[in-house]
C-alpha cells in the first residue's frame, strides 16, 4: 500500500472540513487541482472560494501498467480493459482498485485525526475513474463521512449486494453491517453528453449506492461532457455541501 503524494489548497478561514478530491485516469493531482479551480459558479467563484474553511486534498493515483497497452504506465487509481464497458474483463480492476481504496482509507483517517477526530468533518469527492474509487472507499469504511461527490462517474462491479461488492476486494477492516453507507449523504453528477462515461454509467453509480442504502442526490446535465457542468453544477454542488455537510456551521 502506498503512501500517496498530494497537492493542497490550504483553507483562509480556520479549518473545519476536508475535502478529498480524486483526480481522473491519466490525470494528475497537479493539474486536476488547477483544472478544479476553473471550474466557476454564476458570480466567478470556485468552491475553494465558496468555503473557505475548507482544506482541500488532491491525491496523486500511482503509476500503473495497462495491459491493453502494455508498453505504458499510467496515472490510474486502477486498470480497465474497456472504458465503455467496465464488465469487460472486469478482474483487471481488482488488484489497483484494493491498492487505491486502501490507501485512500490512510488518507482519509490522517485528515480525520487532524480535526479532531470527526469522521464526519471529512469529505470523499472523485472525477470519473476518481469517482469510482471514492465510491469503493465509502463502502469500505467503518465511519459515517461527511458526504461523497461522484461526478462523470462509473460504479466497478455493479449489480452485487454491498456485501459481495466488499468482497471483491477482500479489504481487512471493513465492517459487516451498512451504516457507514447508510448515514453518508451521496451527490451524484453527469452530463448526458459526456462521450467517455455514458449518462448510463452515473445512473448506475446512484443505483447502485441507492441499492445499498445510501441516500444519493442525482443530478444529470444536458452539457457539460466528461467534466463538470457550469454553472449549474457548481451551483448544485455547493447547495448540496450546505444542506448535508455545512448544516450546523451557520453558512
Amino acid at each position: 500500500m502506498a503512501t500517496l503524494s498530494t497537492c493542497i489548497i490550504a483553507p483562509t478561514a480556520p479549518h473545519t472540513h476536508t475535502v478529498i478530491f480524486l483526480h481522473g485516469r491519466g490525470d494528475t493531482a497537479s493539474n486536476f487541482m488547477t483544472s478544479f479551480q476553473e471550474w466557476r459558479d454564476s458570480e466567478s467563484r470556485c468552491l475553494a472560494d465558496l468555503f473557505p474553511s475548507v482544506r482541500w486534498v488532491f491525491p496523486q493515483s500511482e503509476l500503473r501498467a495497462a495491459a491493453r497497452f502494455p508498453a505504458a504506465r499510467m496515472s490510474q487509481w486502477f486498470d480497465t480493459w474497456n472504458i465503455a464497458n467496465l464488465h469487460e474483463k472486469e478482474e483487471l480492476q481488482i488488484d489497483g482498485l484494493k491498492e487505491s481504496v486502501a490507501s485512500i482509507r490512510v488518507l482519509v483517517d490522517k485528515e480525520v485525526r487532524k480535526l479532531g477526530g470527526q469522521s464526519e468533518k471529512v469529505v470523499l469527492a472523485g472525477l470519473s475513474q476518481g469517482g469510482a474509487t471514492a465510491a469503493h472507499t465509502l463502502i469500505n469504511v467503518a465511519k459515517r463521512l461527511g458526504g461523497l461527490m461522484v461526478f462523470s462517474g462509473r460504479m466497478p462491479f455493479p449489480g452485487r449486494t454491498l456485501a459481495d461488492t466488499r468482497a471483491v476486494l477482500d479489504l481487512a477492516g471493513v465492517p459487516d453491517d451498512d451504516s457507514a453507507v447508510r448515514t453518508t449523504p451521496v451527490l451524484v453528477q453527469h452530463c448526458v453528453d459526456d462521450p467517455l462515461s455514458r449518462i448510463k454509467n452515473g445512473r448506475e453509480v446512484r443505483d447502485s449506492l441507492s441499492s445499498f442504502g445510501a441516500q444519493v442526490e442525482w443530478r444529470e446535465y444536458p452539457t457539460g461532457g466528461h467534466w463538470f457542468n457550469s454553472p449549474d453544477g457548481i451551483q448544485d454542488a455547493s447547495t448540496w455541501l450546505r444542506a448535508h455537510v455545512f448544516q450546523d456551521e451557520g453558512r
